[in-house]
């Protein structure tokens, strides 16, 4: 009888899979093909989460149609993410104040919703033309000063009295 190379191949396996050292390895092998399967699937399962988290984070700001998010608030990053939908909150602007629940609390004259949101685009859309970093903003006051709201940057040295 002539032998043929598929004969051969499984003669070669059956003689592998008889060494006890060549089976520990396979199997090791085999062990570690599972671990990173697992790796992998993990991976893909928190970028899914992430990605969950952003689209409910935009699908909120859709949601809040005219409302204005404090933009101190919004300033404020969570190490190693690129926003925490956690720490935003929506202003809560009257005629004569403007209010958030972070502690902004800033006495203004006939304020609406729509004044403030032009203002705070306007000063974004202005250093924009100048600097592509984003700005911070915070507030401030003095001694006798009435608390206002500030925006800066450190990267094109600017600060801008918003209210």
């Amino acid at each position: 009888m002539i032998s043929t190379p598929r004969r051969n191949t499984d003669w070669c396996i059956f003689q592998m899979l008889e060494d006890p050292d060549e089976l520990a390895v396979l199997e090791e092998i085999q062990q570690e093909l599972i671990f990173q399967e697992q790796l992998t699937i993990e991976e893909y399962e928190q970028s899914l989460q992430f990605d969950e988290k952003c689209l409910n984070a935009m699908l909120d700001g859709l949601d809040a149609g005219s409302k204005v998010i404090c933009p101190v608030c919004k300033s404020c990053l969570c190490p190693g993410t690129h926003f925490c939908p956690v720490s935003r909150n929506d202003l809560t602007v009257m005629s004569h104040l403007v209010l958030c629940q972070c502690g902004l609390h800033i006495c203004t004259k006939g304020m609406t919703e729509q004044k403030l949101r032009s203002l705070l685009e306007d000063s974004l859309t202005e250093h924009g033309h100048r600097c592509l970093h984003n700005p911070e903003f915070s507030i401030t006051s003095g001694m006798e000063e009435e608390a206002s709201l500030l925006m800066s940057c450190l990267i094109c040295d600017s600060w801008t009295v918003i209210l």
